[in-house]
């Protein structure tokens, strides 16, 4: 039957992802077709180790992309942990009146397990709300930041439960723990010396299921917690997001075993499905309190409702809760079946809902700018450029050297636009007039001040994407000047060109002309020195002639 699963598994997420919605749908509907044939969990025991794999790697992943920095700042750690509170706060109450009114999987629960509901309900997905940061390029703007740094706040509180929820005492030697920092020296130089191929695979899963969870649990903590620690310790190296790909598709695969494990707990009910649509209708209410909390911490009303969209929806950490609470016989089995239809369900509602919610703000955009609070968040104020005559977006080596070449003439006239904040200080440090923006960012392109004298737009970004996306709001601003752009590859610069670009730099081959000027400048001055009765024509066409394959000299 081991073929029949994974083909029925393919199919239904095939399926499920043509309409646009994230195929772990799909494997969550596998999940129940496979229960119809008559397979359970117990008899597939790989099944659920893959499963418990899976949710090791997502939280070593995490933590591999963490910013502890990030965590710390107030919209972050306090707009979760105050929306986390409220949701159980007003969630119970509302469960136990669904109860009341005759719902039966909620008449006798207690105030306990509602709570516990309460709480699976009250994360958002991870996985879904960064597969629609990164559909719209908007996993650097600062609702997306704010966003994803939410998510890992409600990843850790889940995890504090995890290990919680683990019930054992950990062991004496679970101090000796904290000496794993000390470690991070000799862990980085073995990291620098595994290369780039399938040692840094075998690197990072060695890391994952032996540094941190075999090693956690074997001194009572829960293993989830190790991986997620020991991400967190290799996240500051340079290569940690070069381990997050390598392990990317690991990481998604076992995952897909631990949505067909929720499938095969059993179908739904009609009842349950009943309840699970009532239970999205929760989803509003969550997006408004982080729309409330999110301007609280002087973030734009656009920014909030941004973000609050894109945490709009239930998680498969809830799942993961609800699944630990009912095999510890917290909660009744059905129930993680239904918070696994009420998350197929969340999916349903956020997809359109994130789609449209430019349209949605600008319809009530009056009322929700009266619940910002002044002055403005420092990240969030509009971005005042003066008034230029260059404009430079993308401040790496290339637009460095196009911002120092335009300084000899042009000193005082040019802005350069670049997100990373390292860098923006770098530059100001050698004088440069450099700004921080993300010009691959809708929220740049509403807070960018108007510059009237703005003659040239240089496009320095090292992503077509990025490239064409600032071509689409200039076109928007009603930009009239010229528009230069650097690409990599000549389908993206006849692209550019459709788009109304003016001059399109093709680097690969400028830089082929340019290594060859070099070369030919280079036996100028060999010839004056070496050889000056030997006609200098003779060199350039060796070098410049294609038909010559080699230089030789006589």
């Amino acid at each position: 039957m081991e073929p029949g699963i994974l083909i029925i598994t393919l199919i239904c997420g095939m399926l499920v992802s043509r309409i646009g919605l994230p195929p772990l749908i799909g494997y969550l509907v596998a999940g129940f077709v496979l229960f119809v044939l008559g397979i359970d969990k117990e008899s597939l025991p790989l099944l659920q180790e893959l499963a418990n794999l899976g949710v090791t790697l997502l939280l070593f992943a995490i933590g591999l992309k963490l910013d502890i920095r990030s965590l710390f700042k107030a919209e972050v750690w306090a707009g979760s942990s105050i929306h986390l509170m409220l949701s159980m706060l007003i969630f119970v109450p509302i469960l136990k009146l669904l109860g009341l009114v005759g719902l039966s999987q909620l008449t006798s629960l207690t105030l306990g397990q509602l709570t516990l509901i309460a709480f699976a309900l009250s994360f958002s997905s991870t996985v879904f709300a960064v597969k629609v940061l990164e559909d719209k390029g908007d996993v650097q703007s600062l609702y997306g930041r704010v966003a994803i740094g939410i998510l890992i706040m409600q990843d850790i509180f889940a995890v504090l439960f995890l290990t919680i929820s683990k019930g054992d005492v950990p062991s004496v030697w679970a101090f000796a723990l904290l000496l794993l920092p000390f470690a991070r020296p000799l862990i980085y130089k073995i990291f620098d010396r595994v290369g780039h191929g399938e040692l840094l695979v075998l690197f990072g899963l060695v890391m994952a299921l032996v540094v941190g969870a075999w090693l956690f649990e074997s001194v009572g903590l829960k293993p989830d917690l190790g991986a997620l620690i020991i991400g967190i310790l290799l996240a500051g190296h340079r290569k940690s997001s070069e381990l997050a790909k390598s392990l990317f598709y690991f990481k998604e695969l076992f995952l897909v075993a631990f949505f067909l494990t929720i499938g095969l707990n059993g179908l739904p009910t009609v009842l349950d499905v009943v309840l699970a649509a009532l239970l999205v209708l929760l989803i509003p209410l969550k997006i408004l309190m982080f729309v409330y909390l999110l301007t609280r911490f002087k973030l734009r009303s656009r920014t909030s409702m941004l973000g609050s969209f894109n945490l709009g929806n239930f998680s498969e950490f809830g799942l993961i809760v609800a699944a630990v609470a009912t095999h510890k016989g917290w909660l009744p089995p059905e129930w993680l079946v239904i918070i696994a239809v009420a998350l197929s369900f969340s999916f349903l509602l956020a997809a359109p809902l994130n789609a449209t919610v430019g349209d949605i703000y600008q319809r009530f955009q009056q009322r929700l700018i009266r619940l910002e609070k002044r002055p403005l968040h420092p990240e969030d104020r509009p971005i005042a450029i003066g008034n230029p005559r260059f404009l430079i977006l993308g401040m790496g080596r290339i637009g460095s050297g196009a911002y120092d070449e335009l300084r000899a003439q042009f000193d005082g006239e040019i802005l350069g636009i670049e997100h990373k904040q390292d860098l923006v200080d770098l530059h100001r440090s050698k004088g440069r007039n450099v700004v921080r923006g993300d010009a691959a960012d809708t929220d740049f392109w509403e807070k960018l001040d108007k510059a009237p004298n703005l003659e040239l737009v240089l496009l320095a970004m090292p992503h077509h994407t990025g490239n064409m996306f600032a071509v689409e709001q200039l076109k928007k601003l009603d930009y009239q000047g010229k528009i230069s752009a650097i690409v990599q590859y000549s389908d993206d610069a006849t692209a550019l060109r459709e788009l109304g670009v003016h001059s399109v730099y093709n680097l690969y081959e400028a830089a082929g002309a340019g290594f060859v000027d070099h070369v030919i400048t280079e036996l100028l001055k060999n010839s004056e020195k070496n050889a000056p009765q030997r006609p200098l024509a003779e060199d350039i066409v060796q070098v410049t002639d294609p038909k010559i394959n080699t230089v030789t000299h006589s």
